[in-house]
């Protein structure tokens, strides 16, 4: 009974650890891309804040599709005409994200990702509500918003 106790215990602290471990790397924030790190860079434009508080109040506003994946994953690559379709197609009306879990390994816990690619539907609020795994066509993403009342 003693030696089972201890062996419990040890299997205990084994997990707790492991659990501080993983919440520790969740935390870790996304690297930004390099188009928005160039965009940082670049010289201030002579446009009003008013104006640029605006566009960023917009940009919120809209609903979102965030597909997590990898740049070598099969049916990932499928997915980039997919997407790239939908940011030319509903530009202004929808906002189209793509995460490389590989080389963002911290997004696969913040976004509790089972498998890729995922596509996670968000409302104009920001709230999830849907998720998808695996290759979706453009038509079904756009069934899936519909379904949640959601008009682009």
């Amino acid at each position: 009974m003693y030696r089972l106790s201890r062996i419990l215990i040890l299997v205990l602290i084994m997990m707790v650890s492991t659990l501080v471990a993983v919440a520790a790397t969740s935390n870790t924030p996304i690297q930004p891309k390099k188009s928005v790190a160039r965009l940082n860079k670049s010289k201030p434009s002579a446009q009003p804040a008013k104006s640029k508080l605006k566009k960023a109040v917009q940009q919120k506003a809209l609903p979102k599709l965030l597909d997590l994946g990898a740049d070598k994953c099969v049916p990932c690559k499928m997915m980039f005409p997919v997407l790239d379709g939908l940011k030319k197609d509903y530009k202004g009306k929808l906002t189209v994200e793509f995460i490389d879990v590989w080389k963002n390994p911290s997004a696969k816990a913040k976004y509790k990702i089972r498998l890729i690619p995922t596509q996670i539907f968000y409302d104009s609020k920001g709230k999830e509500i849907s998720r998808h795994e695996g290759y979706f066509p453009k038509e079904d993403i756009l069934a899936e918003f519909k379904k949640h009342e959601i008009k682009l």
